[in-house]
């Protein structure tokens, strides 16, 4: 059985639960924005034979044991926060210093290049800021006096609403 999920934009953890799949072969969870660790329950998937977790957030240890002694460094390649690659080296242990576990902020430039819709976080933003500025100059304009060029505009729009009206009622 081949999974591949890469490319997706998935977030969240890899499910503990995939360790049920024990006829799984290939697993490609890469190019997604997984966080948290990688299950120690994924060590009894004894076919998996690819295993490609890269351009993720993972953090924490790379798991030991059976398949896992087997996968190139390349399956795990930007995850900043995991380490202990090679399986076999020691990762809670660095030259005597343990090692803290912090997870992976994004960065928002990296989330920009992932992304090529606007972000409607922007978006609205550019609408309240707009949407405040309008009404503050209208409140500016109205509470100081009424400018003349504005009571021109609405004398003129009345008479043409007016004139329209009058001109519909004598056609039917």
């Amino acid at each position: 059985m081949i999974i591949d999920l890469s490319r997706n934009r998935f977030e969240g953890i890899i499910p503990a639960s995939f360790h049920q799949l024990s006829v799984l072969e290939s697993l490609d969870l890469s190019s997604n924005k997984i966080g948290g660790e990688i299950p120690q329950q994924l060590v009894s998937l004894t076919s998996l034979e690819v295993l490609n977790l890269s351009h993720n957030h993972l953090v924490g240890c790379i798991p030991k044991g059976k398949q896992f002694d087997t996968f190139e460094k390349s399956s795990y390649q930007g995850n900043d926060g995991l380490h202990g690659f090679p399986p076999s080296k020691d990762c809670s242990v660095d030259n005597g210093v343990p090692k803290a576990i912090t997870p992976v902020e994004l960065d928002e430039e990296e989330e920009e290049e992932d992304s090529p819709m606007i972000s409607w976080q922007a978006v609205l933003m550019g609408y309240r800021c707009g949407f405040i500025s309008v009404l503050s100059i209208i409140y500016i304009m109205l509470s100081t006096q009424t400018p003349a060029w504005f009571s021109r505009m609405v004398d003129e729009l009345e008479y043409k609403i007016i004139t329209r009206m009058q001109k519909h009622k004598k056609r039917y």
